[in-house]
């Protein structure tokens, strides 16, 4: 079977982008690092492992090798953000339409994935998928909006639209790839902050302020950057940081309520992080958020909390008192 688009990670998201690709009839491949993954999806249509419960399109074959996805000219990059640069190094991409659906920011550089899918396929034309999308929801053909930011201009959107863009899952084009980039791994961290607050029980009034104090965070940095604020107020920015900090379905959010549930106690995150299963990017994302932010002469007192909570530096409750103890102010758009 040929395939027009591949999908590289198994992992629930990618799993679920496959079966919207496929719902059509196209041919997707996907890529999984798991044995288990590539037995279930082949054997039986299925991903017990990251998405339980969901019956795939029979269009859609796994593979272990990923020297089989090489040659295909659409490429969804969903592997988690910090190993991306290392599996698109191993992929010799000349022309390809790669497309970027994992959220976060290099731990060691401090870059962001399309920076770093830059260095590491520099023959490829790049393009960044985000917004508000729970995974259970695009495989089961919920609706879903997503911004597709394209390094390559309408030219590129031309392309990808068709490929992408299903009755219930709808792109928005955006040439603002910076802004796609850092919505989507400012959210994560904010989710986590939300989630403590969720944990400790202080309420939907201290959320919704988290949010709206957080995206101000996710402005300024991402002004700072270069970004759009027309981006960062749309689908990939405020519209992920709403449905991220807002449901335990979120990984993040669903860390941070495990850290309030812990209360006073420090320390604790290391080893929430060793129980769980999947990724919770923020966590990774948090400290270097932190440090770029700093490179930038940029304030954001709620990341910059979550990075000491997760260090162990401080405990939630601690946390929470931290922000709302910031100096009495003016609101601003931007501060």
């Amino acid at each position: 079977m040929s395939a027009a688009v591949g999908v590289v990670g198994g992992g629930a998201w990618g799993t679920a982008l496959a079966q919207m690709l496929a719902s059509d009839g196209r041919d997707v491949l996907l890529w999984a690092r798991e044995a288990d993954v590539v037995e279930a999806v082949n054997a039986e249509h299925r991903n017990p492992r990251f998405l339980p419960g969901a019956q795939l399109h029979p269009s859609i074959r796994a593979t272990g090798a990923l020297a089989d996805l090489a040659a295909l000219p659409v490429l969804l990059m969903v592997t988690p953000a910090q190993h991306l640069g290392a599996v698109l190094g191993q992929l010799s991409l000349l022309g390809s339409d790669v497309v970027l659906c994992a959220k976060g920011i290099e731990q060691g550089s401090g870059r962001l994935m399309s920076d770093v899918a830059a260095a590491a396929a520099p023959g490829a034309a790049l393009a960044v998928l985000s917004g508000p999308t729970f995974a259970h929801e695009v495989a089961d053909g919920l609706p879903t909006a997503v911004t597709l930011a394209c390094t390559g201009g309408e030219a590129q959107w031309a392309r990808l639209a068709p490929v992408i863009a299903r009755p219930a899952f709808r792109p928005y084009y955006s040439a603002d790839v910076i802004g796609a980039s850092i919505g989507g791994a400012v959210k994560n961290v904010l989710a986590i902050a939300c989630g403590v607050v969720e944990g400790l029980g202080l309420g939907a009034n201290a959320r919704a302020a988290l949010i709206s104090r957080g995206f101000a965070e996710m402005q300024r940095l991402g002004l700072a950057m270069g970004a759009e604020a027309e981006t960062l107020a749309g689908l990939s920015g405020l519209g992920d940081l709403v449905l991220t900090c807002s449901s335990s379905e979120s990984r993040n959010f669903a860390l941070g309520i495990a850290l309030g549930v812990e209360g006073d106690k420090t320390g604790g995150a290391a080893a929430l992080l060793a129980e769980r299963s999947t990724v919770a990017e923020g966590a990774f994302t948090a400290p270097v958020l932190v440090r770029v932010a700093d490179q930038h002469g940029i304030a954001m007192p709620i990341a910059a909390g979550v990075a000491a909570l997760l260090d162990g530096a401080i405990s939630p409750r601690a946390l929470v008192a931290q922000i709302l103890a910031r100096p009495l102010r003016a609101e601003a758009p931007h501060g």
